[in-house]
């Protein structure tokens, strides 16, 4: 009668012992996790603008065309974008860490056939496999890192990481891009990957332990297709307007195709019993609000980085390092605003810091439509960049807390992909429009020798201020659509 107590007593000491081994061995985990989740997501980042400033060097080599240079940039974005949530919900049915190391894997082994490709149908082919593999390792990355930390300052200082990493890697492009082509060969800004992926691609094996929610789950192959079709043509359709512009038949036959698409894709999945998204997602408040607000963020945040670089060479004579050099406190602003936002949060509220944020880009973006033919380094370029990217930082960490912490833990992946769809689609949505916007603002000239930098101005100045417009909308709609921290948490009760 006696000695069953002090089984049951043994056994509780030895698995309390055991938990306590197991969790000492364990604390350093989460931020292996982070860390490697983090150079994933900085590698598949970094590969959307660094290849802009080796185009015509590829174009001199290759004996690319106009209309080549252009898909070398166009087929990453939309194998991207189009199979960003298949990637999501293929991690939470088959895996995280299998994802993040096939989507690594390919990635790193396309970096290898793009940086020795012969020809230029070598290259746009490779960059289209990168885009494959960088749309099933990056909702990985951030799903990852969330199920790794724990609920609380912790995952938001995660997140607040893997954002300022994020955006760090798209601001790196140019400066990494300029001194890869001017120390070494175009060639060198895909070889690069190639060691860095084979580091990632051990660190994960070694560091991440496999998760996923779906067991026994089959993947929704008719909504896989139309949702992947579906994203990839909407791409195809915004990017083929810097060519050929909104007008054109082909371009809208184009976007309306894509949404047709997804048009069927949510018919679709009312009527499945497993879908790939379900539906009900975005009756969550939280999730729909952030996404919506992380696509207006976007729009405004990747045409900046590209007008304020086009605006630094073409107008003010810098050279493409130059240029990447002027941009780097910029970037470092972005990093520090993301790493500001985790310990702002609990002081402001999540949605109050994320509209304080949008504000202060706004402020920055109508600072920088004052740019002028003769603008200084200080005026156009260091103090609106400073501000327009510390806002966007700010914004950007509490946005995709509040999407990821209001998902369900079988759909961690699926909001993960949502919210880097909602980025990449607003960005190249974004690019877009206020490319069509400039050009709509640029005077026409007529002139016997070279055109005066100078007729450029009125149109960039014109994307600054229309950018500085939607994160003012972007703002509005945060106050009134996301939920308030009382609402979330009678919700979670």
């Amino acid at each position: 009668m006696t000695s069953m107590p002090q089984t049951d007593s043994a056994t509780s000491a030895k698995g309390a012992s055991r938990t306590s081994r197991t969790a000492s061995l364990r604390s350093p985990r989460p931020w292996l996790v982070v860390l490697t989740a983090c150079a994933g997501q900085f590698l598949v980042v970094l590969d959307v603008s660094v290849v802009n400033v080796a185009l015509p060097s590829m174009r001199t080599d290759l004996g690319l065309s106009s209309l080549g240079l252009q898909w070398v940039l166009n087929a990453y974005s939309i194998a991207f974008a189009g199979f960003m949530l298949l990637g999501g919900r293929a991690a939470d049915l088959y895996g995280r860490k299998a994802m993040f190391l096939l989507g690594l894997g390919l990635f790193t082994a396309a970096s290898v056939v793009g940086g020795l490709a012969p020809e230029g149908q070598y290259l746009i082919g490779a960059r289209a496999v990168q885009g494959l593999g960088a749309a099933f390792l990056s909702p990985a990355t951030l799903t990852l890192i969330t199920g790794a930390v724990e609920a609380g300052p912790a995952r938001t200082r995660a997140i607040g990481t893997w954002t300022a990493v994020g955006a760090a890697g798209g601001a790196a492009g140019g400066l990494v891009g300029g001194l890869l082509v001017d120390l070494l060969s175009w060639r060198w800004v895909l070889l690069i990957n190639i060691p860095i992926g084979i580091l990632v691609l051990a660190a994960a094996t070694l560091w991440l332990s496999e998760s996923r929610t779906g067991a026994g789950r089959r993947l929704d192959l008719p909504g896989a297709v139309l949702v992947t079709g579906g994203l990839a043509t909407l791409a195809y359709g915004i990017v083929q307007t810097e060519e050929a512009g909104w007008t054109d038949p082909a371009t809208l036959l184009t976007l309306l195709g894509g949404l047709a698409l997804l048009g069927v894709f949510v018919a679709v999945e009312a009527r499945t019993a497993a879908p790939l998204m379900p539906l009900k997602i975005f009756r969550n408040r939280a999730v729909s609000a952030a996404n919506a607000a992380i696509l207006l963020c976007g729009s405004s945040s990747f045409g900046m980085w590209f007008f304020m670089t086009v605006y630094a060479q073409n107008v003010l004579g810098y050279t493409p390092l130059q240029a990447g050099l002027a941009l780097v406190p910029s970037s470092l602003s972005v990093v520090l605003g993301s790493k500001l936002a985790p310990r702002l949060m609990p002081v402001v509220g999540a949605r109050n810091l994320a509209v304080i944020g949008a504000l202060i880009g706004a402020a920055g973006f109508a600072w920088q439509s004052t740019l002028t033919a003769d603008g200084t380094f200080l005026g156009t370029i260091l103090g609106p960049g400073v501000l327009m990217m510390a806002g966007l930082g700010l914004a950007t960490t509490p946005l995709a807390t509040l999407a990821t912490s209001s998902a369900a833990p079988g759909d961690a992946g699926l909001v993960s992909g949502l919210v880097n769809t909602s980025r990449t689609m607003g960005g190249a949505l974004g690019l877009a429009v206020l490319s069509t916007v400039a050009a709509a603002a640029t005077p026409a000239i007529v002139t016997f020798g070279a055109p005066d930098p100078a007729h450029l101005v009125p149109g960039y100045a014109m994307a600054f201020r229309v950018s500085a417009g939607v994160l003012v909308v972007s703002s509005a709609l945060m106050l009134l659509w996301l939920p308030k921290p009382t609402e979330r948490g009678a919700r979670r009760t």
